[in-house]
């Protein structure tokens, strides 16, 4: 087991994003090169008005966020307003990583990442399951 150093820090934003972008590098295609779109974007917390629309009232509880339409539901008609936007929120991932004590930091950004994607491809449970083994 390694053994913390005195001088050791959090792992950072870019590290979260590093680690979100790596699990992006590694989809299959066509889902790869559509993921390459969707802008990421890490933050300590989701904004007041994110919790407030989703009806949370402890920022720890919401480690990941997809905003936009999935593509499942958009037609070529429509006026993109705003990108397809993932959030990844690093002090709740990192809270539930310390929490877990049995995954990797690298293994949790994945399967937030893996969940946001789901819902801009409007993937099924199996389709997550089939990229991103959590359970098993």
């Amino acid at each position: 087991m390694t053994q913390a150093s005195p001088d050791m820090i959090a792992p950072d934003t870019l590290l979260i994003e590093q680690l979100a972008r790596d699990t992006i590098a590694t989809l299959p295609e066509p889902f790869r090169a559509a993921a390459t779109h969707i802008a990421l974007r890490i933050a300590d917390f989701a904004s007041d008005d994110m919790l407030t629309v989703m009806g949370i009232e402890d920022p720890f509880e919401l480690t990941g966020l997809y905003e936009g339409i999935p593509l499942t539901e958009k037609s070529v008609s429509d006026q993109p307003l705003q990108p397809d936007v993932i959030w990844l929120f690093r002090r709740p991932i990192l809270e539930e990583w310390v929490d877990r004590g049995n995954v990797s930091l690298g293994e949790l950004v994945t399967h937030v990442t893996i969940h946001e994607l789901a819902h801009h491809f409007g993937w099924s449970d199996d389709d997550i399951a089939s990229i991103d083994p959590w359970w098993e």
